[in-house]
């Protein structure tokens, strides 16, 4: 089975491999060194901070296998000089049509997604409703609560 390919800007790219190398320089040798003190303490078997240290490092290599696994299936998102319609890596300016207020995100794969930076996901239902679409088109986003309406204002680089 063919692995999904994970869409990374460059920015997106670099912080996985930041991560990735802190949980295995830093993170790992930590957790090394609290399980080496738990088994100091005595009788693993009943030993709380062994149990916890040892889920601690299961917890680290399962993400660093997940991490590892995303960097080798990743695609990086190209600059394009296209700035006509909304792809992955550009920024939107959109306006919500019921609150008239705008709206500014810039579209990436699901990997880097965060809406605290707004950063929106493709695969997002706002995302996936204004990729292809030029500036002045009109979309309806379907939510749980309902329909949405936007406006492109803007698409940048």
């Amino acid at each position: 089975m063919a692995e999904k390919q994970v869409m990374l800007t460059e920015e997106g790219l670099k912080k996985l491999e930041e991560k990735l190398d802190h949980l295995k320089t830093v993170r790992r040798g930590a957790v090394a060194e609290r399980i080496k003190q738990a088994i100091e303490f005595g009788d693993i078997s009943e030993n709380s901070e062994y149990e916890d240290a040892k889920n601690e490092q299961a917890f680290i290599e399962g993400e660093i296998m997940t991490l590892e696994k995303m960097l080798r299936n990743s695609h990086i998102i190209e600059e394009g000089a296209n700035n006509d319609t909304v792809h992955l890596g550009c920024t939107v300016i959109i306006k919500d049509l019921e609150f008239n207020e705008d709206l500014e995100y810039t579209l990436v794969g699901s990997a880097e997604a965060d809406p605290t930076e707004f950063k929106i996901s493709n695969e997002s239902p706002v995302g996936s409703a204004i990729i292809g679409q030029k500036v002045g088109s009109t979309v309806e986003v379907h939510v749980p609560a309902g329909v949405l309406q936007y406006r492109i204002v803007e698409i940048k680089r």
